[in-house]
């Protein structure tokens, strides 16, 4: 942040310093607190309303307005929602290296807001959409699907939406986490609280999207849904910027993804150096701030001292050589990703819920009474079952489970997630048996099945959800090394982000491997219960190979480091050391004076 940057520095303070918008050390009277961190929290409100509001009801829009078929809509949504996801990650590194928090989370705010009245205007120019079309045309699919030129603004909307949206998610939490101090115990209570609320709040903002952000768009007009989304953005942004005097900043640290990918540089720039005779030889191995271990051994090569960085004046910039402990901290990652990797497939079956499940309520009967629910308007069911059993987890389940298995956590961040895997298997399986059954009735019988019956999957990934979300950030956020923890953020978002993506992915395969017969706009004319079956299938296998790597992983702990070598021990590592590099730089000679 500009009115923070230098001054601090001038006046001598370290770079951990919090300070307030002018550069001064903070008064904790006069900043930070609940009201900061409320008036932060009204970013993440806003977006909430505008993704879900957007997402939960853009497949009825592009099938039914634009007459783009089922699987292509489904696509497009997965694609939009796994960009925004994984935007998160370009947001974090931003405020991480560069921007700061605050900073990004009011530049994404005012793109977000840019965002959602393009978006306005691209769903209500009637230039922008096609002919309208009759339901026998519907029927024949003779309907005239928009074309390019008629999707360019759409599409332009929705990726500014996410490009900003991205920066909202992956800074807002920590932001407004900024806005307590750890070390003071009242603090650090309402911090916890402030986290736990801060849950609550996003989930209000879901419903509102989700109920009557959605109601307005299919009753009223798009063009006042949309526009009420973008005027609560704006709003949010004045109020984050009205608050600026009260806020607690931290000047940027640099982002753990530079270390990560200098150490992988590095260690590939130096593969065909040789390890040195002993690790203590590898650059700050006596400073090392986490065990030395044999894992994933080539990336020491990193931390080689080579001729170029032999002389102390190198050893200190980390564009020539990395330190032990930054090779320990990206092996620490690393050993995440095998569990990240199984951790995918529950956002694939998410993200039906966003899609599928949606269009199949537009064919279901809807009404209650007089009253017409809007088909996007069910997600309400997976928003509320969320709320229900994450408060259940913490007041009810784990509570539970301390006294039956005597472990402090009761339930572990793995054992989370591979519930939240099987009740995601379950609820494929009653996706795939409601659609069986709503097919064959509407064609047999023509009677049209109660959308109510897809409150099961709804529960039942929302079931999932709220065991797979706190399980996976949990286990992001404990096995990340210390100075890392940012990375946790990113790990998670991009775990949501591959979900949606790899749903994008299995649309296109099988719709083409099916020649278009699974998944028809039209679905009593396909067979999306088979698409069902099949993530069903894929999920039993993911779960398999979770297990087989959960029952492998060996959690985090704290090693204590083995007592630094006596003075003379060091002078003879020393002498060995430059041995060592005279060596080395002897070989290169002779290579360099080789015909």
């Amino acid at each position: 942040m500009v009115l923070v940057g230098s001054h601090g520095e001038k006046d001598g303070l370290n770079a951990d310093a919090v300070l307030d918008y002018r550069g001064n050390p903070v008064d904790k009277s006069k900043t930070g607190g609940w009201l900061a961190a409320g008036l932060i929290l009204g970013c993440e409100l806003s977006e909430r309303i505008c993704v879900m509001g957007i997402s939960m009801n853009l497949v009825p829009y592009l099938v039914g307005d634009l007459h783009i078929s089922a699987a292509k809509s489904a696509t497009m949504v997965t694609n939009f929602m796994g960009t925004l996801n994984l935007l998160g990650l370009l947001g974090g590194f931003l405020a991480d290296a560069k921007l700061s928090r605050y900073v990004t989370v009011a530049i994404s705010a005012a793109i977000t807001s840019l965002g959602v009245i393009l978006l306005t205007l691209a769903t209500t120019i009637p230039s922008m959409r096609p002919p309208p079309c009759d339901d026998y045309r519907r029927q024949h699919h003779e309907c005239i699907e928009a074309n390019g030129r008629k999707l360019a603004l759409l599409y332009v909307a929705l990726y500014t939406i996410a490009l900003g949206c991205g920066g909202i998610k992956s800074n807002v939490s920590s932001f407004g986490s900024d806005q307590f101090d750890v070390t003071d115990p009242k603090e650090e209570n309402a911090m916890i609280f402030f986290i736990s609320r801060f849950y609550f709040g996003i989930s209000i903002g879901s419903l509102f999207g989700v109920i009557v952000l959605v109601y307005i768009q299919d009753n009223i007009g798009r063009g006042l849904g949309y526009g009420i989304s973008a005027a609560t953005m704006v709003i949010a942004l004045a109020v984050l910027l009205w608050g600026t005097p009260w806020y607690r900043f931290k000047r940027p640290q640099g982002s753990p993804l530079t270390i990560l990918w200098r150490v992988l540089f590095l260690a590939l720039k130096k593969r065909n150096q040789s390890y040195p005779s002993h690790p203590r030889l590898l650059n700050d191995y006596e400073n090392r701030k986490v065990p030395h271990t044999k894992r994933f051994k080539c990336l020491d090569k990193a931390a080689v001292l080579d001729d170029d960085c032999a002389a102390s004046t190198n050893k200190n910039k980390p564009c020539v050589v990395s330190t032990v402990t930054q090779v320990e901290e990206v092996k620490m990652v690393l050993k995440l990703l095998p569990i990240w990797s199984t951790c995918i497939l529950f956002w694939t079956i998410y993200s039906q819920m966003t899609t599928f499940t949606i269009h199949q309520a537009t064919a279901m009967h809807r009404t209650v009474g007089s009253f017409v629910i809007p088909a996007g308007s069910f997600s309400a069911f997976l928003v509320i079952t969320i709320l229900l059993f994450t408060s259940l987890n913490e007041k009810v389940f784990v509570p539970l489970a301390r006294k039956l298995t005597h472990n402090v956590q009761g339930i572990t961040c793995l054992q989370r997630i591979g519930i939240g895997l099987i009740l995601s298997i379950a609820a494929m399986v009653g996706a795939a048996i409601v659609e069986k059954e709503r097919r064959e009735r509407a064609i047999q019988k023509e009677i049209k099945l109660s959308a109510f019956w897809l409150f099961i999957q709804f529960f039942l990934v929302g079931c999932g959800e709220a065991f797979a979300y706190v399980g996976q950030l949990e286990f992001f956020i404990r096995e990340a090394p210390d100075r890392m923890k940012s990375m946790s953020t990113g790990l998670f978002l991009s775990t949501i982000s591959m979900g949606f993506f790899v749903s994008s992915l299995l649309v296109y395969i099988v719709d083409h491997a099916t020649k278009k017969s699974w998944l028809r706009t039209n679905l009593n004319k396909g067979k999306l219960n088979n698409f069902y079956w099949l993530l069903a299938a894929l999920g039993f296998i993911n779960l398999l190979v979770f297990l087989i790597l959960a029952s492998r992983h060996q959690y985090r702990t704290h090693l204590p480091i083995k007592p630094e070598p006596r003075e003379e021990e060091l002078k003879s590592l020393n002498n060995e050391m430059i041995e060592d590099v005279e060596n080395q730089a002897s070989i290169q000679s002779l290579k360099n004076i080789e015909p």
